[in-house]
């Protein structure tokens, strides 16, 4: 989950093979992965390494209390920023502009409950319930799901005036109904790397060099390939998304009537993987600056891989929802009336709101892919502009 950076990105070369990271021994983190990997026989898969990273309790980058949300990096060590800005952060009228859409979906599904996963601070929550209130749109609950305590946490502060109305849930329950929410949630999902080397497709996983102290990049074959054939014959780094599927999976099987909206930056799947992208997409935040090694300063940073929305609705497609709509974040926004809010509010908000939908800054990078199971209706997101012929 990296919305945006607010400084020029700091990158390394991308996934070199002697990268490396020094296993410190005072940090506990870095000691449970490294004893993880000893484990296992000295080797583990990278989408491994990066749930150890990103979700370990009480020591992974989403369990620790540094600040990650928010507009301003670190000015010292005792004064630490945040690492990324995300949409509902960056502009109010996101979370505005979105709960016209949330209002559509509960009125065609004929629901009332809202699901967000991985909620952040809270402020989409905030804006979402304040917005169906103004719109008078009855809510009966909105429940998040979060597996980080210290986020947690500030939702329950940011969200308190709302009473019971806001729930929280460490896991779903075996019957879903209403609209399921998902902002740069699936672009924090363990991936495995998938590397090509000489014509022969290698797993990329983490290993020790014990000698040297240091997590290192270790490949070894495997019968994994990417969806589709990637063209000509030169090396070749990329990501494959068993877990982010087997989660759409899930909300189809649990999901008895509603709809699921998924916000996030990535790509169809012939653009994912597309000859010239052989680098792959996986990229590490931290204050505002971006690098693309994972095995260094590991628990201090994020780690994201971009989506590959034609893997998420074939994944739906298959466990029984319909793909209701795709498209760019721009034609989305706009479309459920981004504009309109933009002409009644103030210069400064207005001119924050406009990088939800500029084409350099988060409009074209990011997707909005709408699913449902029940009736089949049209989304507003969608009228214009929509490209789910492209997936």
């Amino acid at each position: 989950m990296a919305g945006i950076t607010m400084n020029t990105p700091s990158l390394t070369s991308p996934f070199a093979l002697t990268d490396g990271a020094s296993v410190l021994d005072s940090d506990p983190l870095v000691q449970h992965i490294a004893q993880s990997v000893r484990a296992q026989g000295g080797w583990i898969g990278f989408d491994t390494f990066m749930d150890l990273a990103l979700y370990t309790p009480g020591l992974g980058y989403y369990a620790g209390d540094l600040p990650k949300f928010g507009s301003l990096p670190a000015k010292s060590a005792d004064a630490p920023g945040s690492d990324f800005v995300t949409a509902p952060e960056l502009s109010p009228l996101f979370g505005y502009a979105l709960a016209r859409q949330v209002a559509q979906a509960l009125q065609a599904t004929g629901t009332d409950e809202v699901w967000e996963f991985g909620a952040g601070t809270g402020a989409l929550a905030q804006q979402v319930i304040a917005a169906l209130h103004e719109m008078q749109v009855p809510l009966s609950r909105y429940t998040i799901v979060d597996v980080s305590g210290s986020l947690r946490a500030r939702q329950q502060t940011r969200l308190s005036p709302y009473g019971d109305r806001v729930q929280w849930a460490r896991e779903l329950p075996a019957n879903m109904h209403g609209v399921v929410l998902g902002n740069e949630l699936i672009d924090a999902m363990p991936v495995q790397l998938l590397a090509r080397k000489g014509g022969v497709w290698h797993e990329r996983g983490v290993a020790l060099d014990e000698g040297a102290n240091l997590f290192v990049w270790s490949d070894r074959p495997t019968a994994l390939r990417p969806p589709i054939d990637i063209e000509g014959s030169h090396d070749y780094l990329t990501e494959i998304h068993p877990q982010s599927e087997a989660f759409v999976r899930t909300l189809a099987q649990r999901l008895e009537r509603g709809a699921v909206l998924l916000l996030d930056y990535g790509f169809p799947e012939a653009e994912y993987y597309h000859p010239q992208r052989h680098m792959g997409t996986v990229m590490c935040h931290q204050s505002h600056r971006s690098d693309a090694n994972p095995l260094v300063r590991v628990g201090q940073k994020d780690i994201t891989a971009h989506v590959n929305f034609t893997a998420l609705a074939l994944a739906a497609q298959d466990a029984g929802l319909e793909v209701l709509g795709y498209t760019n974040q721009a034609h989305f926004l706009m479309n459920c009336g981004l504009v309109e809010l933009m002409q009644a509010a103030a210069l400064p908000v207005r001119s924050a709101a406009q990088r939800l939908i500029l084409e350099h800054e988060m409009g074209e990078l990011f997707k909005v892919i709408a699913l449902g199971k029940g009736a089949v209706w049209q989304p507003l997101g969608f009228e214009r502009g929509d490209r789910t012929h492209r997936l």
